[in-house]
């Protein structure tokens, strides 16, 4: 259990983050003091995550700079997200038709069924009810498990596992190590499980195309696997939950229209991914192979670089102020949320849908839906890469 410090300040809502006006790349540190360069402005970042010069890999090599004081999920460099070139690319071979905009398309009416049922269920608690447990958790644990064939009797493991593979930092270093041992294990005898019993999924998907492939190590495809769990659930889960925390604090005017109109349900997705991060942490980091001119600035080899996606969603010469936070404007060029490059998140598409039917199904059903309590009474739940309502009390 993450605690909870009653002297420290109240952590700002996510929609409330301030950025510095992005710039040229220039000399700054990462958290623990050691020396990178910060990238902020648009196409400077697009650059810096697109170019194969700057990877991941290269990150974890001995003597790097820890990126954390603590084992996680994020750091493992098993994760398809810490490989480069080949390695990466063979990795993501085997989701290769998994996340497509086509694939999601198929995936669209179950989606949409499960969350009228999860709002059949909200509608029948009693008030107030608590958005995340009913509603921003179960929505992408029951897609994510039907994508990979889990049982239901799993999740309370997998939440628990969850936790402490997203740490923030406050989880003890053995009980974190304990769980991602524990966690590798699930993964792992999932994997064999399917490989004697094939069946409609994404995991006998990847062990299949993993074979067919040839050459992926063993590890590598567990960390695949136990990031699909806990990152497909996670991410969504978190936008969800800070989405509704902005919309029904602040944007109560958009709510309707939201209910109204699926299509601009979806334009207010697109900008809400783009303007509310998943956590506090906004650089994607990258390591320089080469001297590289960015901008105008030569970033010279072997530097780390920090890519803020933050800032340089909100360059002027990009996305003009006049517009930015226009709910149901459309973006003016892709967003960086996802990332950019040979490194973009697969499961992007998937989110989208499931957070258009999300809100437009919430905003049809209950548009009286308001908070039970102020934004500024929230207890957080943090990780190495999100932060979002611990609960959220609705009422209607």
């Amino acid at each position: 259990m993450t605690t909870v410090d009653p002297t420290a300040p109240a952590q700002e809502p996510l929609h409330r983050l301030r950025f510095e006006e992005p710039g040229p790349p220039r000399p700054a540190e990462l958290p623990g003091g050691a020396p990178a360069w910060l990238v902020s402005r648009y196409a400077d970042v697009r650059q810096v995550l697109s170019d194969p010069r700057f990877g991941r890999a290269r990150l974890y090599a001995v003597g790097a700079p820890a990126l954390s004081d603590v084992p996680d999920l994020v750091n493992d460099p098993d994760l398809m997200f810490n490989q480069d070139g080949p390695d990466h690319l063979r990795l993501r071979r085997t989701l290769r038709r998994a996340f497509t905009p086509r694939a999601v398309a198929r995936w669209r009416p179950w989606i949409a069924a499960t969350v009228e049922e999860l709002l059949d269920r909200l509608e029948a608690r009693r008030q107030p009810v608590d958005f995340v447990a009913e509603f921003a958790l179960p929505l992408p644990a029951a897609v994510i498990s039907r994508l990979m064939g889990l049982d239901d009797s799993a999740w309370d493991r997998i939440r628990h596992w969850s936790e402490h593979a997203f740490s923030d930092g406050t989880h003890e270093s053995e009980h974190v190590a304990a769980a991602i041992e524990e966690f590798s294990a699930f993964g792992a005898g999932l994997l064999a499980e399917r490989r004697r019993t094939p069946g409609d999924d994404l995991v006998s998907g990847i062990v299949t195309a993993a074979d067919a492939e040839g050459g992926v190590p063993e590890a590598q495809l567990v960390s695949l696997v136990c990031g699909l769990v806990v990152g497909g659930h996670d991410s969504t889960m978190t936008m969800l939950g800070n989405a509704l925390l902005y919309l029904l604090g602040e944007r109560r005017d958009a709510w309707p229209r939201i209910g109204a109109d699926e299509e601009a349900a979806g334009r207010v997705v697109d900008r809400l991914v783009h303007l509310v991060p998943l956590g506090d942490d906004r650089g994607s980091i990258r390591h320089a192979a080469a001297d590289v001119e960015v901008g105008g600035v030569t970033i010279p080899a072997g530097s780390t670089v920090i890519a803020d996606c933050g800032m340089a969603n909100r360059d002027p010469e990009v996305f003009p102020p006049a517009t930015l936070h226009d709910l149901f404007a459309p973006l003016e060029a892709p967003t960086l949320s996802f990332g950019a490059g040979p490194h973009y998140c697969l499961g992007a598409w998937l989110a989208r849908a499931e957070l258009q039917l999300a809100l437009h199904r919430l905003a049809a059903r209950l548009p009286r839906l308001r908070l039970a309590e102020p934004v500024d009474a929230v207890v957080w739940r943090t990780g190495t890469t999100s932060r979002s309502p611990r609960t959220l009390g609705v009422t209607w």
